[in-house]
């Protein structure tokens, strides 16, 4: 079973400095019809323009993942840690017990678009954490690629639930399968570009939950770049 969460009926916020879509309620935006999939409960679509960003805030007991599409975003937290994430660097911040951080826009020209991920971790109360790895766009063309996982294999950073993200990027025609064990879930997620997913069109920010079905075979119509959330 494939169910499609459009783009357009995403919950969507312009403050100016941030242009933002929610797939799940997030803040302001609530619909009891979208409070996540599975342990997935958040996916926003951020555009932050340059030189502004979200000053220092609290998480606590969240797997937060931030991936890039363009630009860069500079990061800063409570544990010391300190970097700017750019295309094809996933971050993983495990908010555990607690912590603080805050993002923004180092360019002064160029807007910086990301997607913010949140999984619920699989306890609370965890020592809070970081990771950052680099995912080549040579790793990332044509086939999928693991860039977290429960279990940190084949180099993803570890996140703390039963959850794999894999990502792709494909050209015109080209097409990817995903098996799914008996009993996972899978949320496929299209950052960008237009693609078929067992014949359902799905164009960029939109969204599909599958359920009960043994692969996700996925074709692009138009260059793109698919997120693919494998479930419990």
């Amino acid at each position: 079973m494939i169910t499609v969460r459009p783009a357009a009926e995403r919950g969507h916020i312009d403050h100016g400095w941030l242009d933002t879509s929610h797939t799940f309620s997030f803040a302001s935006y609530h619909d009891p019809r979208q409070m996540g999939f599975r342990a997935l409960r958040v996916i926003n679509e951020d555009r932050v323009k340059p030189g502004e960003g979200f000053g220092t805030h609290a998480h606590r007991d969240m797997e937060i993942l931030t991936w890039v599409l363009e630009g860069a975003l500079e990061h800063k937290d409570s544990m010391g840690n300190g970097s700017t994430i750019r295309p094809g660097e996933i971050q993983r911040m495990s908010a555990g017990t607690g912590v603080t951080h805050s993002e923004f826009n180092p360019s002064r020209e160029t807007p910086v678009h990301l997607l913010q991920i949140w999984l619920l971790p699989n306890q609370r109360g965890l020592p809070p954490s970081y990771e950052e790895k680099l995912f080549p766009t040579e790793a990332r063309r044509g086939h999928l690629c693991l860039i977290a996982a429960g279990d940190g294999r084949q180099g993803a950073v570890t996140i703390h639930q039963d959850a794999d993200l894999w990502t792709v990027l494909l050209e015109p025609d080209e097409s990817v399968r995903h098996a799914l064990r008996p009993g996972r879930h899978a949320w496929l997620q299209v950052a960008r570009g237009a693609v078929s997913l067992k014949g359902t069109a799905l164009g960029a920010g939109d969204g599909a939950a599958v359920s009960d079905e043994a692969a996700l075979e996925i074709t692009a119509s138009a260059r793109a770049e698919v997120l693919v959330f494998d479930l419990a």
